[in-house]
């Protein structure tokens, strides 16, 4: 399974961070593996043999010293590869993020629709991560927490490696105050304000979709009516927890899915087919406070960004 790398010394490449692979001990004589390429065709196949002699031959994977293999490098067990991911094609993404603030230990980002905030699947370059690595030259960048791809608005990143911990710990403890904006129908039915708490997990037969289930609530939202234009409404969504499209599920389940959801109530395209760029999600991660763990100081950050109202019936 391929992890991040130990080595500090492990260079990025074009923003990207390289990824890691233990090779397993062996007895002696007894590998399966005579090379190096043998074992990452068969530790990741999706690649193929072709692709993995060329990154090799290109000098993109590395020995724990960050030195070159190739093609004929030797499987040597107990050691560590190091490669950079790569995609032959990416559409990009035609949005770009603001840095809001940055400083030595913490930068605060407002990204826009589409951009997902580390490298995965279909996207890498076309990352928000990987983009900042190489317009602001921090090597050691990283996220801090992660908001949906669809989702536009606040993300922070710590500087340097070891103040990760310490912000992460902020959100782990629900130290942040969150807050979110989004665009869904109006139901005056729906009794508002409230706190929809719930426990949700991932959809059975549907690994991309989560569903509330019955049991013991797992996820809070406080959910606030801001402003009725007709049949949509501008909604302020407070989560208190974090769980995977969270706030999606929540409105979702109060029968007022939040406008151009691709996934609740249904499925309209699924996370490997194409976007349409004109069709963003209207959620928002508004801002966020928090007292500083590195520095003491209290912090308050807003998105710079606004949803759109809806112009389509919410039953198109």
């Amino acid at each position: 399974m391929s992890r991040p790398p130990r080595q500090t010394q492990i260079p990025t490449r074009h923003g990207v961070s390289a990824s890691c692979v233990a090779l397993p001990t062996v007895k002696p004589g007894a590998s399966p593996w005579a090379s190096v390429l043998d074992f990452l065709e068969h530790r990741l196949p999706t690649v193929g043999r072709a692709v993995w002699c060329q990154r090799l031959a290109n000098g993109d994977v590395l020995d724990e010293n960050a030195q070159a293999l190739t093609p004929d490098a030797p499987y040597r067990g107990g050691a560590r590869l190091y490669y950079y991911r790569a995609l032959e094609t990416e559409v990009e993404v035609p949005f770009q993020a603001t840095v809001l603030y940055q400083d030595a230990h913490l930068v605060v980002a407002d990204k826009p629709h589409f951009l997902p905030v580390t490298p995965g699947g279909r996207y890498v370059q076309q990352s928000l991560l990987v983009r900042l690595k190489q317009r602001l030259g921090l090597e050691q960048l990283s996220p801090i927490h992660r908001i949906d791809r669809e989702t536009a608005g606040l993300v922070l990143l710590a500087v340097q490696a070891q103040d990760r911990a310490a912000y992460q710990a902020l959100f782990r403890e629900r130290s942040v105050h969150k807050v979110y904006e989004a665009m869904a129908p109006f139901d005056a039915s729906v009794p508002l304000p409230q706190v929809r708490s719930s426990r949700i997990a991932e959809e059975d037969g549907a690994f991309f979709r989560m569903t509330e289930v019955a049991g013991e609530p797992n996820s809070e939202t406080r959910i606030e009516l801001l402003e009725q234009r007709g049949a949509w409404a501008r909604y302020r969504l407070e989560p208190v927890s974090g769980k995977r499209h969270q706030l999606r599920v929540h409105m979702n389940a109060l029968g007022l899915p939040i406008a151009g959801d691709q996934l609740y109530p249904r499925v309209l395209h699924g996370p490997d087919e194409a976007e349409d760029f004109l069709r963003p999600l209207q959620l928002l991660a508004q801002s966020l406070a928090f007292t500083d763990p590195v520095t003491g100081a209290r912090r308050h950050f807003e998105s710079a960004r606004a949803l759109s109202w809806p112009t389509l019936d919410p039953d198109t």
